[in-house]
C-alpha cells in the first residue's frame, strides 16, 4: 500500500522560504518509474500542479507559477521528496499535496486524475 505524508507547511511573510517534505512508502525499492508530484489547492479552486519528479532520474517538471522559485528534489535513500519554495508571495498560499503514480503509459503530469495516491496535505500561508 502506497502511503504519502506531507510536512513542513506553515506561515511565512512574503519573500520568505519554506521547504515541504513528502515521505513516500509502499513502492518497490527497485521501481524507478515512479512519479511524485506536488499540487496545491485553495478553497473553491481546482487543484493545480506545481512540480513533478521521476524516481530514477530525468529532469523535473515545473508549472509556470513555480519555475525559477521552487525546486523539487528526491532523497532516494530516505524516500523523501522535497519542495523548496523561495520568494513566496500571498498567491502561493494553499494546501499543498503530494501525489504518486507508477508509470504505466503516457499520462498528463498536471492532471490530478493521473495520480492514484495522495497525502492529506500541508497548509502554506504567506502574508503580505
Amino acid at each position: 500500500q502506497v502511503h504519502l505524508v506531507e510536512s513542513g507547511g506553515g506561515s511565512v511573510q512574503a519573500g520568505g522560504s519554506l521547504r515541504l517534505s513528502c515521505s513516500v512508502s509502499g513502492y518497490n525499492s527497485n521501481a524507478d518509474s515512479v512519479y511524485i508530484a506536488w499540487f496545491r489547492q485553495t478553497p473553491g479552486r481546482e487543484r493545480e500542479g506545481v512540480a513533478c519528479i521521476r524516481r530514477g532520474g530525468g529532469s523535473p517538471f515545473y508549472t509556470e507559477s513555480a519555475k525559477g522559485r521552487f525546486t523539487i528534489s528526491l532523497n532516494d535513500a530516505k524516500n523523501v521528496v522535497y519542495l523548496e519554495m523561495n520568494s513566496l508571495n500571498p498567491a502561493d498560499s494553499a494546501m499543498y499535496y503530494c501525489a504518486g503514480k507508477s508509470y504505466d503509459g503516457k499520462f498528463s503530469v498536471w492532471s490530478p486524475a493521473s495520480y492514484p495516491y495522495w497525502g492529506r496535505g500541508t497548509q502554506v500561508t504567506v502574508s503580505s
